[in-house]
């Protein structure tokens, strides 16, 4: 009897395993990276998420749906740019996506550190932009469809895919062959700002340093570079938020709304902050929405 349910334990992992692929983000090595690598570290957090710091090496998790819909999106972890929340913002959304036919690609991206590389405040975008590229590249490999490639972030992760959404333009990657735009994001109580009044000022602090010159500042404020080409937009945050005040969400918004992009602000009463796995009501309510906004936009079917 137990050696069936080792054989039964061994078999069922083998299939879980099957439906995710990890996808090596560069050939070769990254685009900015030193000399010097981190020894990358995963920390499994009292409330049972895992949190990884220290990356050197991004990666893409190929999140594969049993029937893809032609949909793709990636995922960019929250963690005020020290860390990365994979199982709370990561695989816990992948999954949801995948059930519902959409490739998830959670991007486990390289996070700002001055010992290891060369402009540490472009290196997340680079990362972002190098998984969009990959992306449109292989498109008929992944079982894509090129025109419907998502990006959705949370926290930290939603300030990395809202400049992504704004700074298509300029690219920070070795060969681009593929427009870094992409088709949708998604934003999930995210950074926004850079401007003090505002912003969150671990990840300021981070990403581009307490004392940043006015250009860096302004460059990394999504909410002053969104123009009409700025891709439609779902964001989502609570009021009493005490990490990342929800002025960030209406700014965005706000500049979305002056450039006439579709876009959708949910903003709810209660959650705080990084809440997701954590409050299953909230959780069912904004995956309500989110489901309904992008069939709306015909991303879902």
């Amino acid at each position: 009897m137990k050696k069936h349910f080792l054989i039964l334990l061994f078999l069922s992992t083998q299939i879980f395993c099957q439906q995710r692929d990890v996808i090596k983000l560069w050939t070769g090595i990254p685009l900015y990276l030193t000399d010097t690598v981190n020894n990358e570290k995963s920390e499994l957090g009292s409330d049972n998420i895992l949190r990884i710091s220290n990356v050197s090496y991004p990666t893409l998790e190929f999140w594969k749906p049993e029937k893809p819909n032609g949909t793709s999106i990636i995922i960019c972890p929250g963690g005020g740019y020290v860390r990365l929340a994979i199982t709370s913002e990561g695989d816990y959304v992948a999954k949801w996506f995948a059930e519902r036919g959409v490739s998830a690609f959670i991007l486990k991206y390289r996070l700002p550190d001055n010992s290891t590389m060369n402009r540490k405040e472009i290196v997340p975008l680079s990362d972002a932009q190098q998984a969009i590229n990959y992306l449109r590249s292989n498109s008929e490999k992944l079982k894509i469809n090129p025109n419907r490639i998502g990006i959705m972030g949370f926290s930290a992760g939603g300030h990395l895919a809202a400049t992504a959404s704004v700074h298509f333009s300029d690219s920070f990657i070795r060969e681009r062959d593929q427009s870094l735009r992409p088709d949708f994001s998604v934003l999930i109580y995210p950074v926004i700002t850079m401007q003090n009044d505002f912003t969150h000022q671990g990840s300021k602090k981070a990403l581009i340093g307490e004392n940043a010159n006015d250009s860096l500042v302004n460059y990394f404020s999504n909410e002053l570079n969104v123009t009409g080409k700025t891709p439609p937009t779902f964001i989502m945050h609570a009021t009493d938020d005490k990490a990342v005040p929800v002025e960030n969400s209406l700014k965005y918004y706000d500049a979305l709304r002056r450039s006439n992009v579709n876009a959708s602000l949910h903003i709810f009463q209660c959650g705080g902050h990084g809440f997701t796995m954590k409050n299953k009501f909230l959780d069912e309510q904004w995956f309500y929405l989110l489901e309904k906004w992008l069939t709306e936009n015909k991303f879902m079917h």
